[in-house]
């Protein structure tokens, strides 16, 4: 009898110490689950704009989402008027822009948040065919307005000038109407979305011209003076080249979390120092003045 009962309460106390492993297995599981979930959250990044732009900031987002395996970057082009716009809209995290949000007509830009990165060059460009190295200020508005029509009238080759343009809404054009045409009126002539599409048909097609930021200036384009100042680094910095814009990232209110920090890795001492440079942009420690929204010039100490 004795013997009965012992085996019995072994058998009670087994049953109950396999139920609390099976309790703190579950709750084990449990846990693990939950923790799970929190790391494998992701924060979605998304950047559209300018196409001068868009190089820059896909390779720093390729870094810092290397660096930061939560966050994914999706970096779209369009060109400067889609990305104030769409982020103004809230659609996107980041309108990036060659232009001031205040500079883009038919835009509310009350809210949104400047956050300059780099500085771009841009230059008007021709297929290296046409034997020009430089022009008047004159003579690029008249050929950008249909009134001088072959190379040889600037001193080229006997060819048919192609003009190339972007299209509206281009933060790139905008800024080279300003401040390479001062503004005057163009001729109708065939217009492209985006820097790429136009390095690709100027560099393709005898006698074309049209403009691009420094970064995409290669290949079979030689960039145009104007008259005899050259399109550097150096002339932009201290503005003897005119033809130059900030990169701003805008976001709808002050950023926060991961998008706040994305927008400071942007200025940090290992893209300005080294990625921007590499892809043709200026550093902003790199200039000399500043050129605020109005045009105004200031030195900087």
């Amino acid at each position: 009898m004795k013997k009965t009962v012992t085996l019995g309460a072994l058998a009670v106390t087994m049953t109950i110490l396999l139920a609390g492993c099976g309790s703190s297995s579950a709750t084990s599981t449990k846990n693990t689950s939950s923790s799970s979930a929190k790391t494998s959250k992701t924060t979605k990044i998304v950047a559209t704009g300018s196409t001068a732009l868009q190089p820059l900031v896909e390779q720093a987002g390729q870094t810092f989402q290397n660096e930061h395996s939560n966050v994914t970057i999706n970096v779209q082009g369009g060109g400067s008027g889609a990305g104030l716009s769409q982020v103004a809209k809230g659609s996107v995290n980041i309108g990036n822009s060659d232009l001031f949000a205040e500079e883009q007509k038919g835009l509310d830009a009350k809210g949104l948040v400047d956050h300059k990165v780099a500085v771009v060059g841009m230059a008007p460009v021709v297929n290296k065919e046409a034997g020009v190295t430089n022009v008047s200020k004159d003579q690029l508005v008249q050929i950008f307005q249909g009134k001088i029509t072959n190379w040889k009238e600037v001193g080229g080759k006997n060819e048919k000038i192609t003009v190339v343009n972007r299209a509206q809404g281009s933060g790139t054009r905008a800024t080279f109407e300003k401040w390479g045409l001062d503004n005057a009126k163009v001729a109708t002539s065939q217009e492209q979305d985006s820097n790429g599409t136009v390095e690709k048909i100027v560099s393709t097609t005898p006698g074309a011209i049209s403009y691009l930021a420094f970064s995409y200036i290669k290949g079979d384009l030689a960039s145009l003076s104007i008259d005899n100042v050259k399109p550097t680094e150096a002339n932009v910095a201290n503005n003897k080249w005119k033809i130059w814009a900030y990169e701003h990232m805008y976001t709808k209110g002050a950023p926060t979390g991961e998008l706040k920090t994305f927008l400071t890795y942007m200025t940090s001492k290992s893209v300005q120092g080294s990625l921007v440079k590499k892809l043709g942009y200026i550093p902003l420690t790199s200039m000399k003045v500043d050129r605020g929204q109005s045009g105004k010039v200031t030195t900087l100490k």
